[in-house]
């Protein structure tokens, strides 16, 4: 679901397609890290050390719907018994 017009979406996709490929792979990383950001924050002290509990509901939150159930709980058992 969008509320922008299909006209100002096509003009913006255009204009994205002007840039490098590095300019819009930079633009891509920027904004992951604004999220991991972000979510780091909305998680606790974002200045804190990661933990493995951090890791693992850093992962859940950005990756849980990308897998099955049974993957999740593995990577979540993986990340929570890491070496910090």
């Amino acid at each position: 679901m969008t509320d922008t017009a299909r006209s100002i979406q096509d003009r913006y996709r255009n204009m994205l397609m002007q840039r490098s490929g590095v300019d819009r792979l930079r633009m891509g990383c920027e904004m992951f890290d604004a999220a991991r950001v972000l979510m780091r924050a909305s998680l606790g002290d974002p200045r804190e050390a990661r933990t493995p509990e951090l890791n693992a509901r850093l992962f859940l939150r950005t990756y849980a719907g990308d897998f099955t159930a049974e993957q999740v709980a593995r990577i979540v058992a993986h990340l929570r018994h890491a070496e910090p």
